[in-house]
């Protein structure tokens, strides 16, 4: 419960002295800061001055005097304030759904239900709307802060090839290669035409292997390493405990892969990468499909658009017409019906639900029955399907997100002391 806790914003418990009717006895409220054409109320600083303690308490954390408190809650709630004006000059807002939705995240994420959300916020002496409010309020601001910080983040290509530089040298320390070798020897003193005996014989070699030999067997019968009758396995090593020849080359490999053949002073090396461990492989699924669209109107109507596909289809499945031609003729996706339909190599998550859903169900080359999505009704076939190594991708990927984030929060920094700059800001004095 502790971490939902800590979800409960400073906003709304700043707001939580003003709903308390003052009585007789209390002062009323005042103004503490102004800031544009705002306020900032001393009952505000005060909740968060309280805040900070009770936080502070929980953590057994040491704080400074309550005048260097009062001036980082008043600069918090400065910037707060001037962002929010900003957002509602520029129009953002968060509808009711959207605020539903982060509600019922933040509960998730706390293993509750909202109704046990409430009650707790309930417990600390807070109304359930005032909450509400306060994370509209924080997505309104989260959501200004993208907008106006987003075009101000530039990365180029080189930082992300350096930064994915950097994280492979840094993986591969740890990541571990099960090796096994092939050594078409050389003695020394070999010729020219010796040479050139052995690098025919070891491209012959690996063409075996790569038209499916066994490589231990192949190892055993023609591998003149010291390893050849144990198949050529090396063992498990890093590539620092590789000869530096083969770390170079071995770099970057995956799972299976034939490496060679590699020249040194004793012969020609083939190398197998029989397993890894402690890398990271990333492998996507992809499709290739091609359909014919109908976009249903005031003259097509959605009977007669999945009859026709239906005639189409039949068709199709009889021979009486290629699917190039009728997409071509026929199919209201102008990008794709000049290309015969077809959309290319792509993860089947770019499409529309119903789409995707035929798709990932259909066995290539059949045609699919009609069925409709958000752009119409649909027949598609399956051409192909793929798996692609995607490991590279996404460690580039993963440089762009810790370059982004990092220079977000730099800019992020810098446009809010643009805005404090701009803004005008008066303490109010006793």
């Amino acid at each position: 419960m502790n971490k939902m806790l800590k979800l409960v914003s400073i906003a709304w418990l700043t707001m939580a002295t003003l709903q308390a009717p003052a009585t007789a006895n209390e002062m009323l409220d005042r103004v503490a800061v102004i800031v544009n054409d705002g306020v900032i109320l001393q009952s505000e600083v005060d909740n968060m001055l309280a805040q900070i303690k009770r936080n502070a308490a929980e953590q057994n954390l040491n704080l400074p005097s309550d005048e260097v408190l009062q001036v980082q809650a008043i600069d918090r709630l400065v910037l707060q304030e001037i962002q929010l004006q900003i957002a509602r000059r520029g129009g953002i807002e968060v509808s009711d759904a959207q605020l539903e939705q982060t509600l019922n995240g933040i509960a998730r994420e706390s293993n509750i239900t909202v109704d046990q959300l409430r009650d707790e916020i309930t417990k600390l002496g807070a109304t359930w709307q005032t909450y509400r409010e306060s994370i509209r309020r924080e997505m309104i601001i989260g959501e200004l802060q993208r907008n106006a910080v987003r075009d101000r983040v530039y990365i180029s290509p080189q930082e992300i090839d350096g930064l994915t530089k950097m994280l492979d040298e840094m993986s591969s320390q740890e990541s571990e290669y099960r090796l096994s070798h092939i050594l078409i020897g050389l003695r020394d003193g070999s010729g020219s035409t010796e040479l050139q005996e052995a690098r025919t014989r070891a491209e012959k070699i690996l063409a075996s292997l790569r038209d499916g030999a066994d490589f231990a067997e192949t190892a055993i019968t023609s591998s003149s390493g010291s390893r050849a009758l144990e198949g050529g396995d090396m063992g498990w090593m890093n590539i620092n405990a590789m000869p530096t020849l083969f770390a170079e080359a071995v770099r970057d490999k995956r799972k299976g892969d034939l490496i060679g053949p590699i020249k040194s002073g004793v012969g020609f090396h083939i190398l197998k990468v029989t397993d890894t461990r402690g890398m990271e492989t990333v492998e996507i699924q992809e499709v290739k499909a091609r359909h014919i669209l109908l976009r249903t109107s005031v003259i097509l109507s959605d009977n007669r658009a999945r009859e026709q596909l239906e005639e189409m289809r039949q068709q199709l499945i009889a021979g009486e017409a290629e699917f190039a031609d009728l997409a071509e003729e026929h199919s209201d996706d102008p990008g794709s019906a000049s290309q015969g339909g077809e959309l290319g190599w792509s993860q089947t998550d770019v499409y529309d639900p119903a789409f995707k859903e035929v798709v990932d169900n259909a066995k290539v080359g059949d045609i699919s029955e009609p069925f409709r999505s958000q752009f119409g009704w649909h027949i598609v076939e399956v051409l192909d399907r793929r798996t692609q190594d995607a490991t590279e991708r996404s460690k580039q990927n993963r440089a762009y997100q810790l370059l982004y984030r990092r220079k977000y929060q730099e800019e992020l920094e810098n446009w809010q002391q643009e805005m404090r700059d701009q803004a005008y800001i008066e303490q109010v004095i006793e």
